[in-house]
């Protein structure tokens, strides 16, 4: 389901210019994983599951420590222009992270929870024996390193696009996900792919997006945002895959004895 290299470089490319952000400032909507307190306080609402990520800022992770810093200097640009401060709701810097395979969340993990006692124990198995199947067939060696593209618009957020520096640091992703998604175990408990790989970090979400706000507007700072930047962006090295699990977008944690893979 996963593009090849080429077809992922091509199709990325596109994302972050300028006519791309005209046609989806279209469509953007408020997203459900938040909710205005009283106040106006925005707080987030129960969204649990699991996922596949490299580990995230808050682990003080100083591989990637220049990355990350960077991307909270891009956020708070982000949440300065005239447009943005209404409706953007900022990720606490310390959630960033890149996700490398969707797993199973919100209703359908409830379900899967509740239909199986056991189903949280037999998912860390399942990634127990995926890491080492994975680790046998390949040299983990050589970690995958991705380079920010810019910024993508997506209907409910908004975030950097990353693209792989070369083809092996692209396959060594796709191919763990692969072994991922095509294993029966998994599959059994309700794990399917459901999205094509965009490799991104989100920085924020949309609020209530005000009803005179200046769509075109909008998109054109984006843009220019991207001009600003292209000279100094920022690069992610994945030297771990770890299963974490989340109650909401904001906290990824590690659970005793959750299965990591190394790439390094």
């Amino acid at each position: 389901m996963d593009d090849n290299y080429q077809t992922y470089m091509n199709r990325v490319a596109r994302m972050t210019l300028p006519e791309a952000y005209a046609s989806q400032v279209q469509y953007l909507k408020q997203s459900p994983k938040f909710a205005t307190h009283p106040g106006g306080e925005k707080k987030t609402v129960p969204f649990p599951g699991y996922t596949l990520i490299n580990p995230p800022n808050e682990e003080k992770d100083t591989v990637n420590s220049a990355f990350y810093s960077k991307l909270q200097d891009y956020q708070q640009e982000i949440l300065q222009l005239p447009l943005a401060s209404d409706f953007i709701i900022p990720l606490p810097p310390n959630s960033f992270h890149l996700t490398l395979a969707d797993l199973i969340w919100d209703s359908a993990y409830r379900d899967a929870k509740e239909t199986n006692p056991n189903f949280e124990a037999q998912l860390q198995s399942c990634f127990d024996d995926i890491f080492q199947q994975y680790q046998n067939s390949v040299t983990l060696d050589n970690p995958p390193k991705w380079q920010m593209l810019g910024l993508m618009l997506m209907p409910r957020a908004i975030a950097v696009c990353l693209v792989p520096v070369d083809k092996n640091s692209y396959e060594q992703i796709v191919n763990l996900r692969r072994a991922i998604y095509q294993n029966p175990k998994l599959m059994a408990l309700g794990i399917e792919q459901q999205y094509n790989f965009t490799a991104h970090v989100t920085l924020g979400y949309f609020g209530e997006i005000p009803a005179d706000f200046k769509r075109a507007d909008f998109a054109m700072m984006l843009s220019e945002l991207n001009q600003k930047w292209m000279e100094n962006l920022p690069e992610l090295t994945v030297h771990r895959a770890e299963l974490r699990k989340f109650d909401d977008m904001t906290s990824y944690y590690r659970e005793a004895d959750s299965p990591v893979l190394l790439f390094s």
